[in-house]
């Protein structure tokens, strides 16, 4: 026979079905409040970069990869055909100016200058000679002009006494005539004499000077002979570093082949190829900044070589701390040269998810939340990027590389 069941377990019992169904419901409600929220991919603030966006000038840049070379570096190149003797320098070797570096074999050369000596005192006798011939030439002339002048006199004498004589008819007039024909004809003669005169000092001053003129080729002759002779140890112009001599001794170099290079490694430029692309961008003048061992050094673009090779081109950048303690020859940096310039606008620093002008859409903080925002970007630097459209000055962005969420529209910031 059954027995009625005791109220107190009964309420018990349904006590504890209540509680369950409260909780249940409890635990469903929770699901809906902040299931979204547990779904929602996060990211840790110390597992991103950040940057806040400001007003203030910003430039544009083109980036370029440079090389810091000397400024000045000579090339030595062999004055005359010859054979090397001896390297008295190596490569690295400090160098102080006049400083032999090579010494070349020179007994052709000095077997020329003796030949050239033998011609200049031949040419110097030979002017000698033709100097005392020309004058002993005009010394007779200048004789026969004197003679014949005092025959001129004489002659003019005899027919003024003819003139007188014949007036007082002690002459014919054949005789009169004879005499005057007589003068007339040494008056000739002597103009002539003159005029030879004349013409043999003219031709004497153009003959010495002939002589002179070649005296003087072969005296530059000379002189250029033993000036090469004279490079033929090929010492260096300015104080340096050796950066590169002949190897061989007893190899043979011709007139005009390098020797040697000496670097002068007090001053420093830099020499930057970049994308012919840019080619209309640039132009000599332009500012640039150079990244040397993290420290940025200010220059200007000098010159642009006109020569372009698979499409990339070289320009030369004149630094103004030129001597700065950081540049090394064959140091390669970072060239940036400043192609635009704005001195007020919305600024960012860039990052993996700026990385340069367009539109890109970039994760905003918003409290505990990165919203992604449609951000158009402007001029670029190597540094910071202009904001034309979708931010605010304050608005905190984050920079680094977000291609894993690409495809989410909000993230958590834990």
């Amino acid at each position: 026979m059954d027995r009625p069941v005791d109220a107190s377990y009964s309420r018990k019992r349904w006590m504890k079905r209540i509680g369950l169904t409260a909780l249940a419901s409890l635990a469903l409600l929770a699901l809906f409040a902040w299931g979204p929220a547990f779904l929602t991919p996060s990211v840790s603030r110390g597992g991103i970069r950040t940057a806040l966006v400001s007003i203030g000038p910003i430039e544009s840049t083109l980036t370029a990869s440079g090389t810091v070379v000397p400024e000045f570096e000579q090339v030595l190149a062999a004055p005359i055909k010859a054979r090397v003797v001896r390297i008295l320098k190596k490569p690295g070797d400090i160098v102080r100016k006049g400083d032999p570096i090579v010494e070349l074999d020179v007994s052709d050369s000095q077997s020329e200058v003796k030949t050239i000596d033998n011609k200049v005192s031949i040419k110097q006798n030979e002017q000698g000679q033709l100097r005392i011939s020309l004058e002993n030439t005009l010394i007779d002339l200048k004789s026969q002009m004197e003679i014949k002048r005092l025959e001129v006199k004489s002659l003019e004498l005899e027919v003024s006494q003819n003139k007188k004589l014949r007036g007082e008819n002690l002459i014919s007039d054949e005789q009169l005539r004879k005499s005057e024909v007589q003068w007339q004809r040494a008056h000739i003669e002597l103009k002539k004499l003159e005029e030879s005169i004349q013409n043999a000092e003219e031709s004497t001053k153009a003959q010495l000077a002939g002589r002179d003129i070649e005296m003087a080729i072969l005296q530059q002759e000379k002189q250029d002979k033993e000036r090469l002779l004279r490079l033929a140890t090929t010492q260096s112009d300015r104080d340096g570093v050796l950066t590169w001599v002949v190897q061989e001794v007893g190899s043979v170099i011709g007139q005009g082949e390098v020797i040697a290079r000496v670097a002068d490694l007090s001053s420093f430029r830099i020499e930057a190829t970049l994308s012919d692309v840019h080619a209309s961008q640039l132009t000599p003048g332009l500012p640039a900044r150079v990244r040397v061992n993290e420290k940025m050094l200010d220059g200007t673009i000098t010159s642009i070589l006109p020569t372009i090779k698979d499409g990339v081109m070289t320009i030369v950048i004149g630094l103004e701390d030129k001597a700065n303690a950081n540049l090394k020859s064959n140091l390669r940096v970072d060239v940036y040269v400043v192609s635009g310039h704005k001195d007020k606008t919305l600024k960012v620093r860039r990052g993996p998810a700026i990385p340069g002008e367009g539109t890109h859409d970039i994760f905003v903080i918003r409290g505990d939340r990165a919203v992604k925002t449609p951000v158009q970007i402007g001029l670029s630097s190597f540094e910071e990027s202009e904001v034309v459209t979708g931010l605010m000055e304050g608005d905190e962005v984050i920079i680094s590389d977000m291609a894993d969420y690409v495809a989410r529209k909000e993230l958590r910031v834990r």
